[in-house]
């Protein structure tokens, strides 16, 4: 899995995030970055058309994450440090609906992409957004990006 969304840079980033939580005990906060850069791979991105679309973004623009081909896509992702007790069970929602597409991904503890869903906008606000407190059961309701997943 980690070839299909891998690079040079992305894996010394997260080789390097690894290294502090291991000296440290915390990760430093990569997790957006990356499932942003790893949503629009999966989405069919090339780097080079990931880097030209990210050049002119800022890191808290409003609405959504990445633009391709002419799709707005909002990402939301989740991992579990690996310690006891952290597993996940709580999807954050999005803040707004500036968007055509959520992606949510479920990384393992080294960030390696284990499950990746998503949702357009109506069926999102249908289905997910009454939902007090989203769980990945519930995310799971979407359409799979990783066909050899189970149940997709």
């Amino acid at each position: 899995m980690n070839n299909l969304i891998g690079g040079s840079l992305r894996e010394r980033l997260v080789d390097i995030a690894l290294e502090w939580q291991r000296s440290y005990g915390n990760a430093p906060s990569i997790t957006s970055v990356v499932s942003e850069y790893d949503a629009a791979r999966l989405m069919g991105m090339t780097e080079e058309q990931y880097s030209k679309e990210m050049q002119h973004r800022s890191i808290v623009a409003k609405g959504y994450d990445f633009m391709y081909q002419a799709k707005r896509y909002q990402v939301k992702a989740c991992r579990p440090s690996g310690r006891p007790g952290s597993k996940v069970t709580w999807v954050p929602k999005p803040t707004n609906f500036e968007w055509d597409y959520l992606v949510w991904i479920l990384y393992n503890e080294k960030y390696i992409v284990q499950e990746a869903w998503i949702w357009d906008v109506a069926a999102y606000r249908q289905e997910i957004e009454p939902i007090q407190r989203v769980s990945p059961l519930d995310i799971r309701k979407g359409e799979s990006l990783i066909r050899s997943l189970p149940g997709s």
